[in-house]
């Protein structure tokens, strides 16, 4: 249940253009997916490239406040299959509140995220934790922080740095790989509205052999704002995790409280 809380605070868990440099990968049938570039003659310009980052950049979502409820159907490593709602706001760049309840909608856990520290109280336990923000690296087994947690609740793409070495233009859609401090990232366009489908993530570092990768659907138009309101998420490394978040009611910009009183009878954990 824990990791439930990463990805429901993730929660609470992780271009048509067409030019001379081609993108080519091979997927490899595994438990983790590999993606390999073959390198082109060095003719790519500063204006494709800046281009196809417009396109990624194009439909990311602004925002002041956030609030959302999200069905989170989440299977661990051994299997086992966990279903809950999770109630999330957000005040960018500052606060992350989720209150998360189970099949018979009492309340389990209650989440304040913060840019330095993740408070966690678990209400039937009637106990609080309170750890730095590095935690959410070790639940969500991904080099999260405050920024790629909001970008990723909200939806607007993470580890995609401005230095793409590679792309190409199938069909309605764009492939445009770039690779940063952490991961090589390969994320997908559809051509005619802009919207991510797909983002797939492979560390950087082989020999760790991680991968993650977030599929998008069921767009919709929320107060101006294009909207993905179904996200699967796969995390593999040693073992895998799947996600699936489901989003029933969102909406932007609605100044939201963040109430997180903690009782005087709960324990330190």
């Amino acid at each position: 249940m824990i990791r439930i809380l990463a990805f429901a605070g993730l929660v609470l868990l992780m271009v048509g253009c067409k030019g001379p440099r081609q993108i080519q990968t091979v997927i490899a049938k595994k438990d983790t997916a590999v993606v390999t570039v073959v390198k082109a003659p060095e003719v790519d310009s500063a204006a494709l490239k800046d281009a196809i980052l417009q396109k990624v950049r194009f439909n990311n979502i602004e925002f002041n406040h956030f609030f959302a409820k999200v069905k989170i159907d989440f299977t661990d490593s051994k299997g086992k299959n966990t279903n809950a709602t999770a109630f999330i706001r957000m005040r960018k760049d500052s606060l992350m509140w989720v209150s998360i309840t189970g099949a018979l909608g009492i309340e389990g856990f209650r989440v304040l995220i913060k840019p330095d520290s993740v408070f966690v109280m678990d209400k039937l336990e009637k106990t609080i934790a309170i750890r730095s923000v590095d935690y959410l690296q070790d639940v969500v087994k991904l080099p999260v922080n405050f920024q790629v947690l909001q970008d990723l609740i909200i939806g607007n793409p993470v580890y995609f740095p401005r230095n793409i070495t590679s792309f190409k233009t199938t069909g309605s859609q764009l492939m445009a790989l770039s690779v940063g401090e952490y991961f090589k990232h390969l994320i997908t366009l559809d051509t005619a509205n802009n919207m991510v489908m797909n983002s797939k993530l492979d560390d950087v570092d082989e020999l760790r052999n991680r991968t993650c990768n977030i599929a998008f659907a069921d767009y919709s138009n929320v107060q101006s704002r294009w909207f993905s309101n179904k996200r699967e998420i796969t995390v593999t490394e040693k073992t895998k995790l799947d996600v699936q978040l489901e989003f029933k009611q969102v909406s932007f910009d609605e100044p939201q409280s963040f109430p997180f009183n903690i009782p005087k009878n709960y324990q330190r954990k």
